[in-house]
């Protein structure tokens, strides 16, 4: 993983827990940093709302950071809702389909999501895509995996004729490991900040504050975070 200061990078972020992690690291790894986040139409679009509250947090607590913090671009891309019929674009419950996934599983997106952020990061002349996938807690999207990611990284560095790394900081992660990892890079301000103010609910409850955050509490996205967030208190 390559996570020189020299690097100008462009970070996935959705205003979830996972996204705002890879922010953290982000700033704290690289010499500039931008953030997209994309609107598809998503059940748990509060999330979008979030990332506002999250930037601007993130400038007032964290003043090493505040500098290199750049530009946030949110990205229209609603007929990838359009065209997904599954359990975040459709009021459906979350189950596993006969494929083996759950009916969270939005085909393609990831891969389009890097494409997108792709091809901005090469016009505003950035080097790196960061990206809070992960292999350890996940759900088997196979747009998750390592490998995707990898060849995903290979496949747009050839179809813009530039160099553009893909990072991953969280892939080799479980929940608690991840909550660790934020508190390593902003303390106890970055957990609070994650704690409170970032969605990860695939239903987009934001009425009950849980110990871990926001949420229903039931859904999947939920009970992972309270997990890991219940293993790293008990750490």
């Amino acid at each position: 993983m390559n996570t020189s200061r020299q690097h100008r990078s462009l970070v996935l972020f959705s205003g979830g827990q996972d996204s705002a992690t890879c922010l953290a690291w982000a700033l704290e790894h690289h010499a500039h940093v931008e953030t997209i986040g994309f609107d598809y139409g998503q059940r748990h679009a509060v999330e979008l709302q979030c990332r506002g509250t999250v930037l601007a947090q993130l400038k007032e607590r964290f003043p090493r950071w505040r500098e290199r913090l750049g530009a946030d671009h949110v990205l229209d891309i609603g007929l990838l809702g359009q065209i997904s019929d599954t359990a975040l674009t459709r009021q459906q419950a979350i189950v596993f389909a006969d494929s083996g996934l759950p009916t969270t599983f939005v085909p393609g997106r990831n891969l389009l999501f890097f494409t997108f952020a792709a091809a901005l990061a090469y016009r505003r002349g950035l080097t790196a895509l960061v990206g809070g996938m992960c292999e350890t807690d996940y759900s088997g999207y196979p747009d998750c995996r390592d490998n995707t990611l990898k060849a995903l990284q290979v496949a747009i560095s050839l179809g813009l004729d530039a160099p553009m790394v893909i990072e991953t900081p969280l892939m080799w992660l479980d929940k608690r490991e991840t909550w660790r990892l934020a508190e390593r890079l902003g303390g106890a301000d970055l957990l609070e900040l994650i704690r409170t103010e970032t969605h990860s609910c695939y239903l987009g409850e934001r009425t009950t504050l849980h110990a871990w955050g926001y949420g229903c509490g039931s859904c999947p996205a939920c009970e992972l975070r309270r997990k890991g967030y219940e293993a790293f208190r008990a750490a």
